[in-house]
């Protein structure tokens, strides 16, 4: 029988695939809004113009989006898992970068540019709520930004690489595991997806009800 993969071998798979994902395969916002506005006919014309519009309304193209790199996350499976466990390290590496540009879509669709390091970070955010991961505020607060990042990063790494040592073992058998590494990648994919839905949805409800708060306020001032 071959050796399983240990938890720090993964994890260090998981942190150089999720930072070689983000740095390398971004989506590009401004083609990512023309697509928004083009195949999912949304009324926008920017980002800022996303929080126009209700969660109910940006909701069904999240579940969309979802289901599409699920489904993206399984034939990437089924094709890598043909290896076993040899292919696991790869398979991370491929599955990482349909991750985070799932989370990087929904970062978007519900208005998100993620340009500053701000938004930045609030990506990660969500990628930590995606991975299962309670960071708190504390932990927010005392890191600097060029720091909090990579921490982050490492956090979600460790959890994900400790996950798949524990419930990839199916994959030792080649024949058998394409079919498993295909449905094992279509519900990470798609459990990553809505927590990291939800947690947009929450922070487009927040600053959208700031935005008409401030609406009126804005409309009476005197000329």
């Amino acid at each position: 029988m071959r050796p399983k993969p240990s938890p720090s071998l993964l994890h260090a798979a998981v942190r150089a695939g999720l930072n070689r994902a983000y740095r390398q395969v971004q989506v590009d916002p401004q083609k990512y809004l023309e697509h928004l506005r083009r195949a999912h006919r949304l009324p926008v014309q920017s980002y800022e113009d996303m929080f126009f519009l209700g969660p109910e309304a940006l909701n069904p193209h999240a579940y969309t989006i979802i289901r599409a790199s699920s489904r993206a996350g399984a034939f990437e499976g089924i094709g890598f898992g043909l290896g076993g466990m040899l292919t696991v390290v790869p398979d991370l590496g491929v599955l990482a970068t349909i991750t985070i540009r799932l989370l990087q879509k929904l970062s978007l669709l519900y208005g998100f540019n993620y340009q500053t390091e701000d938004e930045e970070v609030e990506l990660w955010l969500a990628a930590a709520t995606a991975a299962g991961l309670d960071l708190g505020r504390e932990f927010v607060e005392k890191q600097a930004v060029e720091k909090l990042v990579p921490r982050i990063v490492d956090r979600i790494a460790v959890k994900v690489g400790a996950e798949i040592a524990e419930e990839w073992v199916g994959r030792f058998v080649p024949l058998v595991s394409a079919g498993l590494a295909g449905t094992l990648n279509y519900y990470f994919v798609r459990s990553w997806g809505r927590r990291a839905q939800r947690h947009f949805e929450e922070r487009h409800r927040t600053v959208r009800n700031q935005k008409l708060l401030l609406a009126p306020s804005q409309h009476s001032e005197p000329a």
